[in-house]
């Protein structure tokens, strides 16, 4: 991924300005992590912070009840897919057989107190194994401390792809090459981590236009995305990116950019059981798998995730999510943001562009070949 990258036929990528995140350093000025005092003292407290992170994880094992333990059919080379997600029946068929098309060999899937038959359907995968809980989501990091809790019992040496229910991930040549082809070309040059950058898509007319039955292709009735006005730049302690803009900024945010939700994600990872995500998966310690892009003029491969959020069921999740405020650290900041989802909003706009595929993404410096095939 080039971080500096530009998209032909819309805005380019811009740099926030120091100003308006203090400790936020522009590219091309990261401290460098060999050198001084400080560099000791930030590798220190992000070694503390990761273990404090596998320790949270190790003690909310507690709240995991498996439902279905298939992790001893895993082989030893297999690709593997972590999930958190509750009531998504309906997003389910597409999302296994995408996944196993690019590659997956076996889904662990925590399921946070579904009732619309989510679990029913996962049980009856013969690659899946499932885990239930009713504790807090929230509580959980959103999740991630029982993810971490699994990927360090069962994704030891395994590339393991970290998604929400609503990500589609694609990255080049996806139809013909599987995610073996990739992570073996990592492999080959050293890379244990694979960036994605988050592009919302969107129907043409509201968000309850767009029909959607279980099994079908979500981009399929979400045919439109934002193809410029996205800000980057290097967050100093761990070295990710952080990457705002596209639709939800344009529509929902345009007031206050700086809570617009953070695009950038490191889903694809070698992981090893010392690991952990900070924030979903935006950040990763050791902070040298946040190295997803290149600083020096060069591109490195990266995908990305197709967020399919704006399916008609939104109208409603959206009234219970502001109920439950399971999903915000203060959901009282984005109340408005919920409400604004339930009165059925339209996305589209005049600068809106039809997505057709991976190549288009490549043209608009959106994902990178890097030096892949």
């Amino acid at each position: 991924m080039d971080s500096r990258a530009a998209q032909p036929g819309g805005p380019p990528i811009s740099h926030p300005r120091q100003a308006d995140t203090p400790k936020a350093y522009p590219i091309g000025t990261l401290p460098d992590p060999a050198r001084g005092p400080w560099a000791l003292w930030q590798a220190f407290r992000l070694r503390t912070r990761r273990q404090m992170l596998l320790a949270r994880a190790i003690r909310r094992r507690t709240q995991l009840t498996p439902a279905t333990d298939r992790t001893a059919n895993i082989a030893a080379g297999d690709v593997l897919c972590f999930l958190c997600l509750r009531n998504e029946a309906q997003r389910l068929p597409f999302l296994l057989a995408h996944n196993r098309r690019l590659g997956v060999r076996h889904f662990l899937v925590v399921d946070n107190g579904s009732t619309d038959g989510t679990l029913a359907l996962l049980r009856d995968q013969p690659d899946v194994s499932v885990w239930q809980t009713g504790a807090s989501y929230k509580a959980a990091r959103f999740g991630m401390d029982w993810l971490t809790w699994l990927m360090l019992r069962h994704g030891h040496a395994h590339w393991c792809l970290t998604l929400d229910a609503d990500e589609v991930l694609i990255y080049p040549y996806w139809q013909t090459r599987p995610l073996q082809a990739l992570t073996g070309w990592l492999d080959g040059q050293g890379r244990t981590s694979f960036g994605a950058l988050t592009v919302d898509i969107y129907p043409k007319g509201p968000v309850s236009a767009a029909g959607h039955r279980p099994g079908d292709n979500p981009v399929d009735h979400l045919p439109f995305f934002d193809a410029g006005n996205y800000q980057v730049q290097v967050q100093p302690r761990m070295g990710n990116l952080w990457i705002q803009g596209g639709a939800r900024a344009r529509a929902f945010f345009a007031q206050t950019p700086r809570r617009a939700p953070t695009l950038n994600k490191t889903p694809l990872v070698r992981w090893h059981w010392r690991y952990a995500y900070v924030n979903s998966t935006h950040a990763v310690l050791p902070p040298h798998l946040n190295r997803v892009y290149d600083t020096e003029g060069g591109e490195l491969t990266s995908g990305v995730l197709l967020h399919t959020k704006f399916l008609p069921e939104i109208i409603t999740r959206s009234a219970e999510e502001k109920t439950r405020g399971e999903h915000f650290a203060d959901g009282a900041q984005y109340a408005a943001y919920y409400d604004r989802l339930t009165e059925d909003p339209t996305l589209h706009c005049a600068a809106s562009t039809r997505y057709t595929g991976w190549r288009q993404l490549e043209a608009l410096g959106l994902l990178s070949r890097g030096g892949w095939i």
